[in-house]
């Protein structure tokens, strides 16, 4: 369980800095594309269980 957390909120934070690092408008922008990196990596986790 531990090692699925953390994949799940490494993809928010790599989702949300890679958006950031590639020039996002704002924090908000850059975080909504963390959320999406997140549903993602849970879709992935849910699946491979």
């Amino acid at each position: 369980m531990t090692r699925d957390l953390l994949i799940m909120f490494g993809a928010f934070a790599l989702a949300s800095a890679f958006a950031a690092a590639l020039g996002a408008s704002n924090l908000g922008t850059a975080l909504a594309f963390g959320q999406i990196g997140f549903a993602l990596s849970l879709v992935y986790v849910m699946v491979k269980r």
